[in-house]
């Protein structure tokens, strides 16, 4: 997301241009930089932007575009996050306040600070509070709105898991990739696609000579990430589109692809990483339970003095596994004689993980209270267990998903911008 990449990369320099000109003694007229259907940009929110953009960059020591190439890409930009803030609210999606103190805690939580000192910090760097909270509040529902296309769109069933598998992708370990787009627009005619492929043959050929990347990508690309430099962060092989997939089989770190067509148009990439896929060794607990639950009929007190009872029994020499069938509530276990099997720690909450962390194998731990009732647990033995089977079937499932919305969502966002009305006035 770019408002909080911009944040988390330092909190870039946020002058804005309307400040400087706020020391004149008089203010320039406002003027309209861009229609967008019924609503409008203004020149200043271009200019804050800018100014934000142009913060970031210097302070990451990136080779900057042209300024009126720059300034187009902000511009883009901020259209379609407007379209898409018309949409979310045309359809009823609504942020509540609480929502945007949650997320201004997240960030001040990934910055190493609390929500006061974002607070002074953002003041500080010359950006108000409200400013500030209105453009997570947009953040949140763009993300939102995303969220509802791709839950909308996207279905997966057990036999795409099972192909995609046995396709051995998830083999292939995980790129970071930075991406340049030159799209093509919805039903372009045979002259547009020649156009954009020449402009791609071109952006190839400067960065065969030596042009910078991320400086490549902000200035040509038309994918979402351009003002990242293209960045695409780290992604398993099994979630990059399929016109990634195949490109980047034959590439090692830091090739540059040649331009490939898909329907959204022309794509440049580079490996900027790569990295093995880790296995997946997973710590397990097998362990016994009794529970004595506390209910209308057994009282917190009655049940503490069962479970004090049948402890003493178990110490005096009674068999654990007898008295769960005869006394536990834990339907799932009295059955076994209080077997739970092999779990993973946090399967049964913190209290139980902290309860069998500090068992020995075969020890019995103290009666302790959970909000349903009490219990005793008998440690039988821990293990390290490779589930990366598990794992992979899980990830392949999420990795099908994320691949799918991501192709939904640039297909909807694509149509929602060919069909809107939008009229340039820089």
């Amino acid at each position: 997301m770019a408002m909080l990449n911009r944040i988390l990369l330092g909190l870039a320099t946020l002058t804005l241009l309307a400040g400087a000109a706020g020391a004149q003694t008089t203010q320039p007229v406002e003027s309209i930089v861009a229609i967008v259907e019924e609503d409008v940009i203004l020149r200043s929110e271009l200019d804050r932007s800018m100014a934000r953009v142009l913060g970031q960059f210097r302070s990451q020591g990136r080779q900057l575009p042209p300024r009126d190439v720059l300034e187009r890409q902000v511009l883009d930009q901020l259209i379609m996050i407007r379209l898409q803030l018309q949409r979310a609210d045309a359809t009823g999606i609504r942020i509540s306040d609480q929502e945007v103190d949650d997320g201004i805690g997240r960030i001040a939580s990934q910055a190493g600070m609390n929500p006061d000192q974002l607070r002074r910090t953002i003041l500080n760097e010359g950006m108000s509070w409200s400013e500030f909270r209105r453009e997570m509040r947009d953040e949140i529902m763009t993300q939102r709105l995303r969220q509802r296309i791709a839950n909308s769109r996207v279905n997966i069933t057990e036999t795409e898991v099972d192909i995609f598998l046995a396709s051995q992708q998830m083999d292939a370990g995980e790129y970071r990739l930075s991406h340049i787009l030159i799209s093509v627009p919805e039903g372009a005619s045979p002259t547009q696609v020649q156009a954009a492929r020449e402009k791609a043959d071109t952006v190839f050929l400067e960065l065969d000579e030596g042009k910078d990347f991320a400086t490549a990508a902000i200035t040509y690309s038309d994918g979402q990430q351009a003002l990242e430099g293209g960045d695409l962060g780290w992604r398993s092989f099994d979630q990059l589109p399929a016109v990634f997939g195949n490109m980047v089989s034959d590439m090692e770190k830091g090739d540059v692809s040649r331009p490939v067509r898909s329907a959204a148009g022309f794509h440049i990439i580079r490996i900027a990483d790569h990295r093995d896929r880790a296995i997946k060794m997973v710590e397990e607990y097998n362990a016994q339970h009794i529970m004595i639950e506390v209910s209308e009929l057994v009282t917190a007190a009655e049940a503490m003095d069962m479970a004090n009872d049948i402890h003493g029994r178990i110490l005096d020499g009674e068999d654990f596994g007898e008295l769960a069938r005869q006394f536990s509530d834990d339907t799932s276990s009295a059955n076994l004689g209080g077997d739970m099997g092999w779990f993973q720690p946090d399967a049964f909450g913190p209290r139980v993980r902290q309860v069998l962390d500090a068992l020995a194998d075969d020890e019995l731990s103290q009666p302790f209270q959970s909000n349903i009732g009490w219990h005793i647990l008998k440690k039988v033995g821990e293990r390290e267990q490779d589930r990366t089977d598990d794992f992979l079937r899980s990830q392949a499932r999420e990795n099908i998903r994320t691949q799918k919305a991501q192709e939904e969502i640039e297909l909807f966002l694509r149509q929602m911008r060919d069909e809107a009305y939008i009229e340039y006035r820089v």
